[in-house]
Order: C-alpha cells, then sequence, then structure tokens
C-alpha cells in the first residue's frame, strides 16, 4: 500500500512539473497608438475609412490571446491597441503586418506598458 501510495506522489509531482515546463513564457503588454497615415483621406472619419482587413486582422489576434483591447478615438485623431508579446521586437512585428499599416492608413507608435493592477490598491 506504501509503495502505491508513493508511486500516486511521485505521478503527480512529476505530471506537475511537466505542465510548469508547457506553460508559455511570460509575455510583456504594449500600447500600440494608431494615428492618421499618408493614405489617411483628410476629413474623413475613423469610421469610414476602409477598415475591414483592419477589423479581421485585430479579431484574429484577439482569437489568438494577442490583443487584449482595441477602438478607436473618439475624436478621430487615430486608435490604441492593448497587445501581449514576448518582446518589442515581435509586438513591432505584428503591427507592421496589420493591413491597415501596409496600406499607410496609419502610422504607429509602439510601447512597453505596464498597466497598473488598481484592483488590487483597493
Amino acid at each position: 500500500m506504501r509503495l502505491a501510495a508513493f508511486l500516486l506522489c511521485m505521478a503527480l509531482v512529476t505530471s506537475s512539473w511537466a505542465a510548469e515546463e508547457a506553460t508559455p513564457e511570460a509575455h510583456a503588454t504594449f500600447l500600440v497608438i494608431y494615428r492618421p497615415g499618408p493614405s489617411w483621406p483628410a476629413g474623413v472619419p475613423v469610421k469610414e475609412l476602409p477598415l475591414r482587413e483592419h477589423g479581421r486582422f485585430l479579431l484574429g489576434l484577439y482569437a489568438e490571446g494577442v490583443m487584449k483591447q482595441a477602438g478607436p478615438f473618439t475624436d478621430n485623431s487615430g486608435g490604441a491597441v492593448v497587445l501581449t508579446a514576448p518582446d518589442l521586437e515581435h509586438a513591432m512585428d505584428v503591427v507592421k503586418s496589420d493591413p491597415a499599416v501596409e496600406a499607410g492608413l496609419f502610422l504607429y507608435e509602439v510601447r512597453p506598458w505596464a498597466p497598473e493592477p488598481w484592483e488590487d490598491h483597493l
């Protein structure tokens, strides 16, 4: 009986180690600021831009767990996206592949960001 209990404990410890090793590395958070690019027609509100592919791109990032939040600025000056990535280079690569960036509708700035968990301070 003791041998069976010992073997069960060893199996649990081993599976726990395997689960820890399979855990993906921690990702940093980045804030992406989009602003009008050279192809954004003057005076056209963001809601009237041809952004279907941009929306599909962001939805794909959301489904993958890369994009956490996104939306336009209400003053029509661009928008913002919160995403996670292993490092700044990877975050930049993601944003460069955005169809709206490739089409010149948006210029961008990617900033490392540390959102504060304010609920922890209550």
